[in-house]
């Protein structure tokens, strides 16, 4: 290229364009701000007779609601996904066990597992019917002059073109590269334990349950997919995932089924297995004048309760109705106080669920014996105290009417 790039200009800029990022450009594009997603990943065409992702999420009702509402949720429905509608937890011992079922609150599903990359997919279906986003990829940016709302940000990638924009949005994951240009700190602490996660086919026709047992060791889990299929979730010490990894396919369902409940049942074939490090992290700041950050991005908490997509569903909600509310009102919908509105309504939410999810992993890891009693009375009561379960319940699912609106069922959204 011969002489100086020229700077396209636009209004939001998201780096990233996974889950969250898509979800959030959807969520804005009725505004009509000329939009611009730029992602390095192209995800893999999907095919039905394709196996199952490793990478699944358990998609609550309030994250459906908000798919639905920014018209994505019927390109998942075309392509794979797997309703539960009951869950159980409980203790090695048995004598704790808590279980859950979307009829006690008069609801069809408890929610649903969705591949990723099927929900990414659906997500840039719907973008391409918004005329005002455009989605650029593979591209990388290569440098960031961020100047702290004095200026638009201006942004230089790696296939030589220059962006500006007013708002710059960081979906680009934990190890967010534009938070750190940005100079937004975070607090991170590891966990002594990995995750295996194992793609396997069972002998049960497709399953509406979804379990987790706690052993010494670390939460055994089973997630069900479409069809006679399963995702397992083993955690263990890092040493211990090592050598389960090492072991050949028959060796590996040999230990599966001597370590795991009866529940699993039986299995006639692993499909695919990988591993993972456990860590928390938030960022110390969402926001800084015309920069929010969304998503892992903004925090990353323990997976035990598949949280981590809904709270970064529910981070894009909520920007998208803040600068929405700012436009209509005739507010500068990039200034550090609509953004800061973001953050008081997101931050503590997801601090209070990452402060949750840690304590039950430090408690529920402990093999101590006045530990594991109140383990056992915990979820005891938890059975037993029917109001308590169903509030629970209504919370996961992001049903208590506390969240963004998008989130909340429109009539006759089912």
């Amino acid at each position: 290229m011969n002489g100086p790039a020229t700077t396209s200009e636009y209004d939001i800029v998201i780096v990233g364009a996974g889950m969250v990022g898509a979800a959030l450009a959807a969520a804005l594009a009725p505004t009509g701000l000329k939009l611009l997603l730029l992602e390095a990943n192209r995800p893999e065409p999907f095919d039905s007779n394709q196996p199952h992702d490793l990478r699944v999420s358990a998609i609550s009702p309030a994250s459906e609601n908000f798919i639905r509402h920014i018209g994505a949720w019927q390109g998942v429905e075309q392509r794979r996904l797997c309703p539960y509608k009951r869950m159980r937890v409980w203790e090695t011992s048995g004598q704790g066990d808590t279980r859950f079922d979307c009829a006690d609150i008069d609801q069809p599903v408890l929610g649903h597992i969705v591949e990723n990359r099927i929900l990414q997919l659906a997500l840039w279906d719907r973008l391409e019917r918004s005329d005002n986003v455009e989605l650029r990829c593979p591209i990388r940016v290569q440098q960031l002059q961020y100047q702290d709302g004095q200026g638009p940000t201006e942004l230089y990638c790696d296939d030589g073109s220059r962006i500006s924009c007013r708002l710059l949005v960081a979906a680009d994951g934990g190890f967010s590269w534009v938070r750190q240009q940005a100079g937004i700190g975070v607090h991170n602490w590891s966990y002594p334990q990995q995750a295996l996660v194992a793609y396997v086919k069972t002998r049960y026709p497709q399953q509406d349950i979804t379990w987790q047992r706690f052993v010494s060791s670390g939460p055994q889990a089973f997630l069900p997919l479409s069809g006679p299929y399963g995702s397992v979730v083993w955690y263990n010490r890092p040493e211990e995932v090592t050598r389960l990894q090492a072991l050949n396919e028959g060796q590996f369902l040999e230990e599966l089924e001597a370590a795991f409940p009866s529940e699993l049942g039986d299995i006639e074939q692993l499909l695919g297995r990988a591993s993972f490090p456990l860590r928390s992290q938030y960022a110390l700041d969402y926001v800084k004048p015309g920069l929010a950050l969304v998503g892992d991005a903004a925090h990353m908490i323990h997976p035990l309760a598949g949280q981590g997509v809904n709270i970064g569903l529910l981070d894009a909600a909520e920007l998208a109705q803040q600068v929405g509310d700012a436009l209509q009102a005739g507010q500068d919908w990039a200034s550090l106080p609509v953004l800061k509105q973001y953050q008081q309504a997101r931050k503590q939410h997801n601090l209070m669920m990452m402060g949750g999810m840690d304590l039950i992993c430090r408690v529920f890891s402990n093999d101590k014996a006045p530990l594991k009693l109140l383990r056992n009375i915990g979820l005891g009561m938890a059975q037993r105290l029917t109001p308590a379960r169903n509030q629970a319940m209504k919370f996961a699912m992001g049903l208590d009417g506390k969240f963004p609106r998008a989130t909340q069922p429109d009539n006759g959204a089912r």
